[in-house]
């Protein structure tokens, strides 16, 4: 098993295959977007797949596909038909906005994809379109109903956002009503090129959880399991359930197993560390397998006990937009 330096496994890797996306939603990136990086600077798929390997070796299993946008980069299924097949790795997922997905439903599900999380902040076409700075709600939605009715794992990640949001909580719980979905409420970070929206975070995990237990006050807490960054409760008699991560109080980094690479090669052991390791540039500068693998060691045997000392040994203030980092 592999151990970080605080006896906490590592078993899930996110790993962002772009930087770019075709969105523009409010919390990621500003208006005018990003800066995106020409694509000699991203990792190839050859490296991702090479890393993989490595990590899958030293006892990685999760692999989650994150972006940007996932499916913005082309050859995408390509690349996850070669790394469902990499020994090792059982559990293979991706992380979409949905606008694209829908054209490659059946691909997924034939190499093996069963989880997707889905990001929709709303219910409200108007809304969705204030919040993503784009017109392609109706894409969203009916992605999510055809990955659900395919028999995928759906979660629908929600970032809670004051004055944007706040009255699609309702509407996005009652999904689970007639749905096996999960929706989970995720509080908001300052990862969108510009920093915190706030002065303060209005709306935490305690705010969000008192606004369901209004509606639903036989709220039913479930057990979470044993890496899970989500606190998930179900409402009696709905067939899915809703979840609450605390992305920004940072309450779960005790029981944390994920490592994140960038696009550009970036090693992140926490969301809130600027970058402990350029893969991209030890593969391109020669190292061998086990020269690689000596690197990922040194890393994770200094990772960060949590989210905000991981922040206090930042270079830099959080700035950079969440498409850049991998979502």
């Amino acid at each position: 098993m592999l151990l970080d330096n605080h006896g906490r496994p590592l078993t899930y890797l996110r790993l962002a295959v772009t930087d770019r996306c075709n969105l523009r939603c409010f919390y990621c990136m500003p208006e005018e977007g990003i800066k995106y990086l020409p694509k000699s600077k991203l990792l190839s798929y050859e490296e991702m797949l090479r890393m993989v390997n490595i990590l899958a070796e030293m006892g990685i299993n999760k692999v989650r596909i994150t972006g940007g946008e996932p499916f913005v980069r082309n050859n995408l299924i390509d690349f996850l038909e070669k790394l469902a097949e990499i020994e090792g790795i059982n559990d293979l997922s991706i992380t979409t906005n949905g606008v694209f997905t829908g054209d490659y439903i059946k691909q997924m599900k034939s190499i093996g994809i069963r989880s997707v999380n889905l990001s929709l902040d709303t219910l409200d076409k108007n809304r969705f379109y204030k919040i993503t700075r784009r017109d392609e709600f109706d894409k969203v939605y009916e992605t999510l109903f055809r990955l659900i009715d395919e028999g995928f794992e759906v979660k629908v990640n929600a970032v809670v956002m004051e004055g944007k949001n706040i009255e699609d909580l309702i509407p996005l719980a009652e999904l689970t009503r007639n749905n096996n979905v999960s929706v989970r409420f995720i509080e908001e970070m300052p990862f969108n090129g510009e920093g915190a929206h706030y002065a303060r975070l209005e709306w935490d995990m305690l705010r969000i959880l008192e606004e369901l237990n209004l509606h639903f006050p036989d709220l039913q807490k479930l057990q979470d399991g044993p890496y899970s960054t989500s606190y998930n409760y179900q409402i009696p008699g709905y067939q899915g359930n809703v979840g609450i991560i605390a992305a920004f109080s940072r309450t779960f980094c005790g029981t944390c197993n994920r490592i994140r690479v960038t696009a550009t090669g970036e090693l992140k052991t926490c969301l809130y560390d600027d970058g402990v390791l350029n893969v991209r540039d030890l593969m391109r500068g020669g190292v061998s397998d086990e020269e690689l693998k000596s690197e990922f060691m040194k890393a994770f045997r200094n990772r960060a006990k949590d989210g905000f000392e991981a922040e206090s040994n930042r270079k830099n203030i959080v700035k950079e937009s969440m498409t850049t980092i991998g979502g």
